[in-house]
């Protein structure tokens, strides 16, 4: 599905979404989009089979769960291979996200969180057997989100007038 495909309802229905998919039914999402409470239900439908809306997940508050610490390694892989890692590292204890860059000498951001110093280091020994070279490490105070304000058709109609 092209971005082209996506109209102001789907918008809105993906800003719903991300907000808070628990407890955002499709009829709360029915009123905010002028729609049916059917409609709603077809749309996100087709927007998780068209690979769209790849999931629902929760978000942990890891310090709260036991795991004080979230680090950002920034690594660099060989080119060829740097995509076939993803997958590898993703298994690793502790990984919890992998990006992959395509500009700078950093082509791999791994995001992990722990308990100890130790538990880093061991990620980075896991990683650097791999082939994989971590160029930094950051420790993250806090990590938030919010929605893609470009869905918010609210928000957009606002910044049009």
């Amino acid at each position: 599905m092209a971005g082209e495909d996506i109209d102001d309802v789907d918008r809105a229905i993906l800003y719903a979404l991300q907000e808070d998919a628990r407890n955002m039914s499709s009829g709360d999402i029915a009123k905010r989009t002028g729609t049916s409470d059917s409609t709603v239900r077809k749309r996100i439908q087709r927007l998780e089979s068209d690979g769209v809306v790849k999931g629902y997940s929760a978000s942990v508050d890891y310090q709260k769960s036991g795991y004080p610490l979230r680090m950002l390694l920034y690594c660099t892989a060989s080119i060829p291979k740097r995509g076939e890692l993803v997958p590898e590292i993703l298994k690793m204890d502790g990984v919890v996200a992998v990006q992959e860059l395509v500009t700078g000498e950093q082509n791999l951001l791994v995001t992990a969180v722990c308990e100890t110093d130790g538990d880093i280091t061991s990620i980075a020994q896991e990683l650097l057997d791999m082939g994989v070279t971590v160029a930094d490490e950051v420790l993250v105070r806090t990590h938030e989100t919010t929605p893609f304000g470009k869905f918010d058709s609210e928000r957009h109609a606002e910044n049009d007038s």
